[in-house]
């Protein structure tokens, strides 16, 4: 068919031709324009007008109008897949019915039958590239092949024809696929993938979920994976503001985290509890009275793990640990209560994040090698997959998809029971902290699609009885999940195409009944809360087996929720601007003080080095060249870089630059991964194989200090230092205006002048500032006091309570007018006022503003900053030298030590902020 080639009307359609269907539109769009009116001799009898005719004529005249108006904005070249929501449209809608609602797919055929619109199909689109015919003629050939070679087999057997060979063949019975092996204390391989599939995960690992998310999602380019995983990244659609709102107002985010790491250590409590203080759990509440709950199994702990290096211990990466309950007690078991302790053994659950998993891995098995008797550790990446939710209908959300296995009362679990009474939780933090719930559930596929759950009534009593008493310890047993076994059998869940099979046979509508053949999945719920702010959203992380996850996944995606849509796909952007404005460090961006986030700092600057080589020399910025005024040339150290290296005085431990031309990356195969028991350091912790120059010792040095450590040493009297190159990680927020960057710099505000006792009149005389290290020029005497004018009132007093209340309304003068009333209201309310006296700016350059102090005063950079839609206004997250915080706060106090100045890499000016810790 050929679209829009005959010019409407003419000779042809004279010739006896089919007619244009564009005029039948052009007819269409004609009458719907024209206004129909009645004469005016309607509204006349015998010359004189006729009320009831003239108001008749009227109305027809209006409702003409109306129906016009109607007619032309349905008519007016509105498509039907124009119609659709904006998450919903694609380019080639226009081309394909079936890319649209199926209750628009009616309208859109006729449409596409009326513009003569050819329909296009994927399978039968001749391929427009050499590359893709190739490929197509090649799968020709292979097909024939295939089948010349199942005849000549056909041909040898002598029974029957080729078909009936054919038909043999395929009905041999094959085995099912081992159980897959769980090596003690080594790595394990990947799960091997489908034949189709398999070249294309030579070097990583696929999700569970990968194809749906292939279609959906920005996926990180195949020869450059991210941790081993081929990872989403973010959604094809705009998401940024919805994430934002799904997050905290209406809706949910939901990731497939299934790359994130689980190891199991296997044990006796004491050989387990002395590996986890050798990994820093050190504090007496987990160990006391008080961490009963934890080591029973109903709580989880969350936080950061260490390993010792030489005199001090190294931070690797922030780990959540569950602890697998005890069997029941027997009445032989409460005779030897005393020797329980010792014998009895003890599972736990190690779960991290990728880029520090082989780091940990290879720490804990050390450790255990030590232990006695020992115990043994397993790589369970493969073994456990888990989804996170995130959101006011996260809770409504699981309750929709887990249904519990176990429904009568002799075999219901009591923690499934827990669960299903949470209807009406819109907030995970608020239960208890660290709450964790077991049990098992249905194939989610048996009741597809789901339905919207139904708050029973009087459901907020019984909400809030279950979360003041949360019996969760009553008939407590081990967790299914931690049993090899149960996750084999969960793994063997029937096909998709056999649950068709079994939904066609039933009534429309109806679920499908569980039967032998449906194994329980078993799964593990935990609920997390913010770390920083109280009143933000809390997190349900789904633990499952890995084979579970897509189901799981599928029926959790399409799920209506009650505040209307579904929950949104989430990437590894989203979970970086979820953290960012929840004002917490993200992992591994924003923890420059472990190998993981070395590592990923490294990353980083080939990347950035990569786009500025890229880019001309005319619109590219040249560092030395960067005027900062008072006569210095030059930025910092490296423009592109967090360059801790340059603040700390360490060794330089940059990409290479072929490296970085190339863009090639070195990615670690999984199979040789497996193979590797104990290596000297985890280079590929980062996710791809750091430089040969071993960056990784050189930057050991830099530790992180605690929040309360730095507290104690800021507030002490002694002269005690942190240690040698040691950071901590804080949040920056604006004074006025200002949004930085990641890699900006930031500096504290300059020292104060210092003063000389003259000693014939004892009095004070201001001494003559030292001279600057650059010799071309000075920074006036005056800057801290120019930077300290533009702190309003409200910041300087942020940690204190004003006592003169808000600022009250000017006093109008007697007498004046309503004009005059309002331009002195308008001047109050933008004049912002000081809390320190107003100083004379700089008024050579920058126009008028402060300028940016010398390099001794630089203390940190910036690793991630922007706008937060959360506060309204721009903050960061960055890391600052400890030592030179502590010398700041202990000569100016916290009220004006916390100020800072934060410049964006290759810019001149830079803007006040205050930062906390964090």
């Amino acid at each position: 068919m050929m679209k829009r080639k005959d010019p409407p009307g003419g000779a042809k359609e004279s010739q006896g031709r089919q007619p244009n269907p564009r005029n039948n539109k052009r007819v269409k769009v004609q009458d719907a324009r024209n206004i129909r009116t009645q004469p005016s001799d309607a509204a006349l009898e015998d010359g004189k007008l006729d009320l009831n005719k003239f108001l008749n004529a009227r109305e027809f005249e209006i409702k003409a109008l109306e129906k016009s108006m109607t007619k032309c904005k349905a008519i007016n070249a509105t498509r039907v897949f124009q119609m659709v929501p904006r998450a919903m449209r694609r380019r080639t809608a226009s081309h394909n019915v079936k890319r649209v609602p199926k209750r628009l797919r009616a309208q859109a055929r006729k449409e596409m039958l009326d513009d003569n619109t050819p329909t296009v199909e994927s399978r039968k689109r001749k391929p427009r590239t050499t590359r893709a015919r190739i490929r197509a003629e090649t799968m020709k050939k292979l097909r024939y092949l295939a089948d010349k070679k199942k005849k000549k087999k056909a041909e040898k057997s002598g029974d029957g024809t080729a078909e009936d060979a054919q038909t043999k063949a395929k009905g041999v019975v094959t085995t099912r696929a081992p159980r897959p092996k769980i090596r003690r204390n080594m790595l394990n391989e990947p799960p091997k993938a489908d034949s189709k599939f398999r070249k294309r995960q030579i070097n990583k690992t696929w999700l569970p979920t990968h194809l749906w998310h292939a279609k959906r999602a920005t996926m990180t380019k195949p020869n450059s994976p991210l941790w081993r995983f081929a990872i989403p990244l973010t959604s094809t659609a705009k998401c940024y503001r919805p994430t934002h709102r799904a997050s905290g107002q209406k809706g949910v985010v939901a990731w497939d985290v299934s790359y994130m790491s689980t190891i199991g250590v296997y044990g006796t409590d004491d050989c387990i509890e002395r590996v986890l203080r050798s990994l820093g759990l050190v504090q007496e509440g987990l160990w006391n009275a008080r961490g009963k709950k934890w080591r029973t199994g109903v709580r989880k702990w969350t936080g950061t793990v260490s390993r010792q290096q030489k005199s001090s211990r190294r931070d690797m990466g922030p780990t959540t640990i569950v602890w697998n309950p005890e069997p029941p007690a027997t009445n032989s078991d409460e005779m030897e209560t005393s020797n329980r302790s010792k014998k009895s053994q003890r599972q736990i659950l190690i779960r991290t994040h990728p880029s520090c998993f082989l780091e940990l891995f290879d720490e804990v098995v050390k450790l255990a090698k030590r232990q006695k008797p020992q115990p043994h550790v397993e790589d369970l990446r493969f073994e456990i997959g888990s989804i996170e939710l995130l959101g006011p209908g996260s809770t409504e959300t699981l309750l929709g998809i887990l249904e519990p296995y176990h429904e009568t009362p002799e075999t219901a679990e009591c923690h499934a029971s827990v669960f299903r009474s949470l209807a009406g939780v819109t907030n995970p933090a608020s239960l208890p902290k660290d709450a964790v719930l077991a049990f098992s559930a249905k194939d989610p596929r048996l009741a597809y699609p789901p339905k919207r759950i139904q708050i029973p009534n009087g459901g907020e009593q019984t909400l809030l009885k279950t979360l003041t008493e949360w019996q969760v310890e009553e008939n407590l047993k081990p967790y299914n999940i931690f049993d090899r076994e149960s996750r084999y059998q969960a793994s063997r869940m029937p096909s998709q195409k056999s649950v068709n099979r079994r939904k066609g046979a039933n009534a429309p509508g109806e679920p499908i009944k569980v039967t032998a053949a449906d194994p329980p999945i078993p799964v593990l719920l935990l609920a997390s809360r913010p770390a920083t702010d109280g009143q933000a959203q809390g997190t349900w992380t789904l633990l499952a087996p890995w084979k579970c996850i897509q189901a799981l996944w599928y029926c959790l995606m399409h799920y209506p929720l009650t505040t209307g849509g579904n929950p949104r796909l989430g990437g590894l952007e989203e979970q970086r601007q979820i953290a960012f404005e929840h004002g917490t460090p993200w992992f591994p961006g924003d923890f420059p003080a472990t190998n993981a986030g070395v590592n990923w700092e490294l990353e980083q600057r080939a990347k950035r080095r990569r786009d500025w080589d890229r880019r001309p020399k005319s619109k590219r910025l040249e560092w030395k060249s960067l005027d900062l005024g008072a006569g210095r040339k030059g930025e910092i150290g490296d423009g592109l870089a967090c360059d801790f290296e340059h603040l700390l005085g360490l060794p330089k431990s940059d990409v290479p630059r072929t490296q970085e031309k190339s863009g090639a990356v070195s990615i670690p195969d999984p199979a040789a991964e497996a193979m590797v028991l104990d290596p000297p350091e985890p280079a590929e912790s980062g996710g791809t194989q750091g430089p040969s120059q071993s960056p990784l010792s050189r930057v050991e040095t830099i530790s992180l200090v605690t929040k309360t450590a730095f507290n104690a040493l800021a507030k002490s009297a002694s002269a005690e230092q942190p240690p040698a190159g040691s950071i901590v990680t804080v949040s920056l927020a604006f004074v006025t205006r200002g949004v930085a960057k990641p890699c900006a710099r930031i500096y504290r505000l300059p020292s104060k002048p210092k003063t000389t006792v003259v000693p014939s009149t004892q009095t004070e005389v201001p001494a003559t500032p030292e001279a600057p290290s650059s010799a071309l020029g000075s920074l006036p005497a005056d800057l801290r006091e120019q930077w300290l004018a533009k702190v309003p009132l409200a910041s300087s007093n942020a940690n204190k309570i004003n006592k003169r209340g808000p600022a009250a309304a000017p006093r109008m003068p007697a007498g004046v007018d309503m004009e005059t009333r309002k331009k002195i209201l308008t001047q109050s309310l933008l004049t912002t006022e000081l809390a320190y006296p107003k100083s004379a700016a700089n008024q050579a350059d920058f126009g008028g503003h402060p300028l940016c102090p010398n390099e001794e005063d630089l203390i940190g950079f910036v690793t991630t900053g922007a706008f937060s839609l959360s506060e309204g206004k721009a903050t960061a997250i960055g890391s600052i030298s400890a030592e030179r915080a502590v010398e700041t706060l202990r000569e100016t106090g916290v009220r004006e030590g916390k100020f800072c100045i934060v410049r964006n890499a290759g810019e001149s000016v830079g803007w006040l902020a205050r930062w906390e810790l964090v």
